[in-house]
């Protein structure tokens, strides 16, 4: 029932040359937003996930929206970090979702990049390191936002940092963004992280950039409401920019410096 009602209030709506679908059920209960540029086929294609606070689809709302700007469609679903699986499950139908609907669309459902905000990015990193462990697919490159690797991945339940040194998968191309201000997860973590990746071949890309944890989604926390709102501050808005930038090189196979 809480999936009917779910697509029931599904809501399309129509800026700036962006086609959004809001509140599209794709299992567990849980929806997502589309956003779809105009004057696209629907591709290249990222799925954006977000971080461990529950539900925050829309937190991502304003980086989404300019990323689709720049010609990428993005699906940003919600999920829950709190359920007993870590929302392993939540996270992997919604890549079943947007793989099939690519798929039906006539699209190619291995061209789409894994992109997460904080665990978000853990999540996506530990897909594409470790394929195996879940669904075998991987996607054609990885963004990670403000991310840590030092515990478990929620989608394999492994460690990123130890699947890396074992893996057979292929290389997949990695951008990472992190602010240097983020008093979350120490830009450090990155560092290491694309060193190592770096060390064993894999493709990648690190931004440091003059921001907090929320500035690299262009956002900003706010502890009145213990959530996130849009940005403000000129440092999180070029940073959140640079992020869109780097999901549409990412999703358009482009080996830009910014």
């Amino acid at each position: 029932m809480h999936e009917e009602h779910a697509y029931l209030d599904r809501v399309t709506s129509h800026t700036d040359g962006i086609r959004v679908e809001r509140g599209i059920a794709y299992g567990h209960g849980q929806a997502l937003d589309v956003y779809t540029p105009l004057d696209t086929d629907g591709e290249p294609v990222v799925l954006l996930w977000h971080g461990v606070g529950g539900n925050e689809r829309d937190v991502l709302a304003s980086l989404a929206c300019t990323t689709a700007a720049l010609g990428v469609t993005v699906f940003v679903p919600d999920w829950q970090s709190g359920t007993a699986d870590g929302g392993r499950a939540q996270l992997l139908a919604s890549l079943s979702f947007t793989r099939r609907r690519i798929a039906e669309s006539g699209g190619d459902d291995a061209a789409i990049v894994l992109a997460g905000w904080s665990r978000g990015g853990k999540a996506a990193a530990g897909l594409a390191i470790n394929p195996a462990a879940v669904t075998g697919w991987q996607p054609s490159a990885v963004v990670c936002l403000g991310s840590g690797f030092k515990n478990p991945a929620p989608t394999t339940g492994n460690s990123v940092l130890t699947d890396l040194t074992s893996t057979a998968a292929a290389p997949v191309p990695f951008w990472l963004v992190h602010g240097t201000q983020d008093p979350v997860v120490d830009i450090s973590q990155s560092r290491e992280f694309a060193a190592l990746l770096a060390q064993h071949g894999w493709p990648v890309h690190l931004d440091e950039v003059p921001t907090d944890h929320a500035g690299v989604v262009m956002a900003r926390y706010d502890p009145q409401i213990r959530r996130c709102r849009p940005a403000t501050d000129r440092d999180a808005i070029e940073a959140g920019r640079l992020s869109a930038r780097v999901m549409h090189a990412a999703a358009s196979g482009t080996s830009t410096n910014f």
